[in-house]
C-alpha cells in the first residue's frame, strides 16, 4: 500500500512539473529528460571509442600510358594522400629498346605547380619510382618525356578520405591475417583507411612515409629489402608510428634503439613502434592498436600559415604571432613619417602659398613626396638590408653510437629579396603549413629533394618546418674529479645552460664557447628549467614531450644557439634568433 502511495505521489510530482503554466515545468521536464539522454548515451559510447570498424582499401588501378617508342609507362592512381606531408605517386617505366634513354617524368598540377624526377634507364630496364606531390594538391597531370620521343600525358585523381591514413607494406592478405580487421563497404565508416605498397619496390625517401598517421609493415621480414627497413627505422625515430604484424626475430638489426626487443609498445626516438605480439590473444585483435596509434599520431613540427585573407592583420592562422621581429612592418616610425608629411602638405604648403605664391607649391610638395619615398626606400636598404633573415628552433636527439641526430625543427624566415631554391637529403622532410601561400612552384626529387621557385618570396614572411636525421659527430663530453663535473662543450655551437645526470645526481651545465671546457654545479630545484619560449613551443605539438622526459644516468638536455642540425643551416641568414635544445649521452672523458 506504501509502495502505491509513494509511486502515485511521483506520478503527481511529474505531471505537475510537465504541466503548462508552471515555473520551469515542461521545458524543464524535456532539459533533464535529454541531459539524461545524453549522459546514457556517453555511459555506453565514450568520446575515446572509435565510430567504425574494419578497414577501407583504397585501390590503386594501373593505367597504362599511350605507347611512345622504347618507352612504356604505367601510373597506379585513385592514391590515399596524407594530411600533410607528401604524396608518393608511383610510376613504372619499362625501356623495351636496346639503346639507354633518359627520362623525365613531372607532375603538372593547377596553378603552374611541378613536381619532377629524372631517369636513367639502360636497354630493356624496368624501374618503379615515386613522385612525392604535396600533400595540398588532389589531382595532376603526369607527363613523360625523352629526347626524340613525343611525350606522353595521363591525368590522376587522388583520393582525400577523411580518417586515419596508414600505409601497408605488404599484401591485403597478410594485413588481415596480422590485424584481424574485415573490408567494409564503401557505405560504413572504417577504423583506417589503408594503401598498400609492395615491399620491394617501396619508397626510399622518408618525406613518402612522414605524412602518414602510421606505417604498418605486414609482410614477412625478410620480404622487406635493407635499405627499405633503414628508411622505416629513419621514419620511426623522427616521430613516426611504425607497426610491425609480423616481428622480425631479432628487431634490434632493423631498430638498434629498442630497450626491449619483446616489448608490445616501445618508445623509439621521437616515435614508436609496436609489435603484434601479445594482442593476438585479446579480444578486440590487434586492428586495434593500428587504430589507435594511427589516431593518436601526433604532428611533430606544425609552422604556421597565413591567416585567411578575409582575416588579414599581423597575426598568422589561429592567432599565432610571427616569431621574427623584422617581419613586422614599423609602424609606429612609418606613421610618425606620414603624420609630418601630411604636416608639410597641409598647414606648410598653405603658409608657403601665402608667403611664395602657388607657383612655389607646385614645386615643394612633388619635392617633399619624392623626398619621403626615398626615406621609405632607404629606411629599407640601410635597417632591413638585403639579407634572409631568420629564426630557428629545434629539439635534437643526438645517437652517439651511431653518429647521427634526429632533429625536430622549424624556422621563420622573411627574405628582402627572394630565395629561389634549397636542397635537402633523401633523410629529410620540409614541411609546409596546411594551407600554404604562394608555395614553390617546382620540386625535383632526382637527388633528394630541390625545391625551386619562390622557396622564399620576396618581403613575405614564411615558416617552415624541418624533420632530418642526418651524420653528426656532436657530443658533450664530461669528467668527474674531486672539484666537482668537469665538461667540454664539442656539440658545435655555443652552450647556453642545461642538465647534466651523473652518478645519480643533477648537475647545471655551464655557457661555454664551441670547444671551451667549463665545471658543472649541482642542480638547485629553483633553477629556471630548460625549454623553448612559448610561441615557438606551439609549433612543437607532438615532439616538446620527449624532450622534457625524465634524464637517465648519463644523459643530458642542452641548449644551444647557432644555426642547428636542419640541412637548411648551411643557407647564409642573418640570424635574430636561435634555440636548438639537445639531448643525449654523455661521452666520459679522459682525466
Amino acid at each position: 500500500m506504501a509502495r502505491r502511495v509513494s509511486l502515485a505521489a511521483l506520478l503527481g510530482v511529474l505531471l505537475w512539473t510537465g504541466l503548462p503554466g508552471v515555473p520551469g515545468g515542461t521545458e524543464a521536464f524535456a532539459t533533464r529528460m535529454a541531459a539524461a539522454k545524453a549522459a546514457a548515451a556517453t555511459a555506453v559510447e565514450p568520446a575515446s571509442e572509435p565510430s567504425g570498424s574494419g578497414y577501407r582499401e583504397v585501390v590503386e588501378t594501373p593505367e597504362t600510358f599511350p605507347d611512345e617508342g622504347d618507352l612504356r609507362a604505367t601510373l597506379r592512381a585513385a592514391t590515399l594522400m596524407p594530411n600533410r606531408g607528401y604524396t608518393p605517386i608511383q610510376v613504372t617505366v619499362n625501356n623495351v629498346g636496346g639503346q639507354p634513354r633518359p627520362v623525365r617524368l613531372s607532375i603538372h598540377s593547377p596553378h603552374g605547380r611541378v613536381t619532377e624526377r629524372s631517369l636513367q634507364l639502360g636497354p630493356r630496364e624496368r624501374v618503379v619510382t615515386w613522385l612525392l606531390m604535396p600533400a595540398d594538391l588532389q589531382t595532376g597531370q603526369l607527363v613523360m618525356e625523352s629526347p626524340e620521343l613525343p611525350s606522353a600525358s595521363h591525368g590522376f585523381y587522388l583520393d582525400g578520405y577523411r580518417g586515419e591514413r596508414v600505409m601497408v607494406l605488404g599484401d591485403v592478405k597478410a594485413f588481415e591475417k596480422a590485424t584481424g580487421l574485415a573490408r567494409v563497404e564503401q557505405s560504413e565508416e572504417p577504423l583506417v583507411a589503408t594503401r598498400f605498397v609492395e615491399p620491394r619496390t617501396a619508397p626510399r625517401e622518408l618525406a613518402a612515409y612522414s605524412g602518414y598517421e602510421a606505417v604498418m609493415v605486414a609482410a614477412p621480414p625478410d620480404q622487406v629489402p635493407d635499405d627499405v627497413w633503414a628508411v622505416l627505422e629513419t621514419f620511426a625515430v623522427s616521430g613516426g608510428k611504425l607497426v610491425l604484424g609480423q616481428p622480425p626475430n631479432n628487431p634490434r638489426l632493423h631498430f638498434p634503439l629498442l630497450k626491449d626487443a619483446q616489448a608490445e609498445l616501445s618508445l623509439y626516438g621521437f616515435g614508436s613502434v609496436r609489435q603484434f605480439r601479445g594482442c593476438r590473444t585479446e579480444s578486440q585483435g590487434c586492428g586495434m592498436s593500428l587504430w589507435e596509434d594511427a589516431a593518436r599520431s601526433p604532428v611533430m613540427v606544425a609552422p604556421a600559415g597565413p591567416p585567411p585573407r578575409w582575416e588579414r592583420n599581423d597575426l598568422l592562422r589561429d592567432g599565432q604571432v610571427p616569431l621574427l621581429a623584422s617581419a613586422r612592418a614599423p609602424v609606429g616610425r612609418f606613421l610618425l613619417l606620414i603624420f609630418l608629411f601630411t604636416l608639410a602638405v597641409g598647414p606648410g604648403g598653405l603658409m608657403l602659398a601665402r608667403r611664395k605664391g602657388p607657383l612655389a607649391v607646385l614645386i615643394a610638395v612633388p619635392t617633399l613626396a619624392a623626398l619621403t619615398c626615398l626615406g621609405l626606400v632607404a629606411w629599407s636598404v640601410l635597417v632591413d638590408g638585403f639579407a634572409v633573415h631568420a629564426a630557428r628552433y629545434s629539439l635534437t636527439l643526438l645517437d652517439r653510437e651511431r653518429s647521427r641526430a634526429v632533429t625536430v625543427g622549424l624556422n621563420a624566415w622573411y627574405a628582402n629579396l627572394a630565395e629561389e631554391s634549397v636542397r635537402m637529403p633523401a633523410s629529410s622532410v620540409l614541411l609546409a603549413p596546411q594551407d600554404p601561400e604562394d608555395p614553390p612552384r617546382s620540386v625535383d626529387w632526382t637527388q633528394g629533394m630541390v625545391l625551386r621557385n619562390s622557396f622564399l618570396p620576396s618581403r613575405t614572411y614564411r615558416e617552415w618546418g624541418e624533420i632530418a636525421v642526418l651524420p653528426s659527430r656532436a657530443r658533450l663530453t664530461a669528467r668527474k674529479g674531486e672539484g666537482g663535473v668537469q665538461v667540454q662543450n664539442a656539440l658545435g655551437a655555443p652552450l647556453q645552460g642545461g642538465t647534466l645526470k651523473l652518478d645519480g645526481q643533477l648537475w647545471v651545465l655551464p655557457e661555454l664557447a664551441e670547444g671551451a671546457e667549463g665545471q658543472a654545479v649541482p642542480h638547485v630545484t629553483d633553477d629556471e628549467p630548460v625549454g623553448l619560449v612559448d610561441e615557438a613551443r606551439k609549433r612543437f605539438p607532438g615532439s616538446v614531450a620527449t624532450m622534457e622526459a625524465e634524464l637517465d644516468e648519463g644523459a643530458f638536455l642542452a641548449r644551444l644557439g647557432g644555426r642547428g642540425f636542419t640541412p637548411t643551416a648551411a643557407l647564409d641568414v642573418a640570424l635574430e634568433d636561435a634555440v636548438h635544445l639537445v639531448r643525449g649521452q654523455v661521452e666520459e672523458g679522459r682525466r
